[in-house]
């Protein structure tokens, strides 16, 4: 007689009350409540602009404030459009902005290029000058630069405005950082012994592995060639030549400010810095797998 084995009895796992299983909902929740609270108050001040924008001045200075929307954003476009030169002036920081962009990271990655993959005399000593000069406030080179251009005869043109900016020290730092870890040096070799210089190592195996990189440094050059004021106020003295803040500005008088006029302005600016950001951002992530190097 054959013994026949006995099985143990299935144990069903009780659920709970609910019938439900896992960890209760407000866990899940909780790690993501922070994040959500950050966003909202971030988001906070570009909703309150369009609000102002699409208001007038006497309801936000309304007690309890004004959160909602109105209906005189149409009049207030109106009003910008004939105070200031808005679309002259933004044709003008268009084309001072996609200028720097080409010039910055055409200059800058060639540097770092230099600066994380070859090997010369005093090249510490050059990359730790160029973080000093990245750590001094920029209102320091201001007199020397207006100097600068001046001799040249680029004061009060747009061309003076591609000057500061050309050797961006921020730029150098942070494409040879991304650079020293993105290509690497056994690729450069291979490059060598195929009869590489120098200019085609940095064209055709540094460029295409560092796009990632470039791609945020464009961003940061376009949103601050489009936003910079300080600069552009005082070097431009023609009034056909104004960039888009330095025209806004003069929407502020001595007898009193539009605030309304005023957010419309900043709203109108704002829109296709959100489009280029947009836009880059978009191709930031899909060139995150597309410069990897693959063996």
């Amino acid at each position: 007689m054959t013994d026949t084995p006995v099985r143990a009895p299935r144990v069903t796992p009780e659920r709970p009350a609910g019938g439900r299983s896992g960890p209760p909902r407000w866990r899940k929740v909780a790690p993501h409540l922070p994040l959500g609270i950050g966003v909202v108050v971030s988001l906070f001040p570009f909703y309150w602009m369009i609000v102002m924008a699409t208001n007038t001045t006497e309801a936000i200075y309304r007690f309890p404030p004004k959160l909602t929307t109105g209906s005189e954003l149409a009049t207030n476009v109106r009003e910008v459009l004939n105070r200031v030169d808005f679309f002259g002036s933004m044709l003008n920081t268009v084309v001072v902005a996609c200028s720097a962009v080409v010039l910055v990271l055409l200059v800058d990655s060639l540097a770092a290029f230099t600066f994380a993959k070859y090997r010369f005399p005093g090249r510490n000593f050059l990359f730790t000058v160029l973080i000093g000069m990245y750590l001094l406030p920029t209102q320091l080179a201001v007199l020397p630069q207006f100097v600068l251009v001046s001799e040249i005869g680029w004061a009060g043109s747009l061309k003076a405005l591609l000057l500061p900016p050309l050797a961006n020290a921020f730029g150098i730092f942070w494409m040879r950082q991304y650079i020293s870890r993105a290509v690497p040096d056994e690729l450069l070799d291979a490059a060598r012994i195929d009869g590489c210089g120098f200019l085609r190592q940095y064209w055709h195996v540094g460029l295409p592995t560092i796009r990632p990189g470039l791609a945020f440094l464009g961003i940061y050059v376009f949103i601050n060639a489009w936003n910079d004021y300080f600069w552009p106020l005082v070097v431009l003295v023609n009034p056909e030549h104004l960039t888009l803040q330095v025209a806004l500005a003069q929407l502020n008088t001595a007898y009193g400010t539009n605030f309304s006029m005023v957010m419309t302005g900043a709203v109108m600016a704002v829109l296709p810095l959100v489009v280029v950001f947009v836009l880059l951002a978009r191709n930031f992530v899909a060139d995150a797998t597309k410069g990897a190097v693959r063996g």
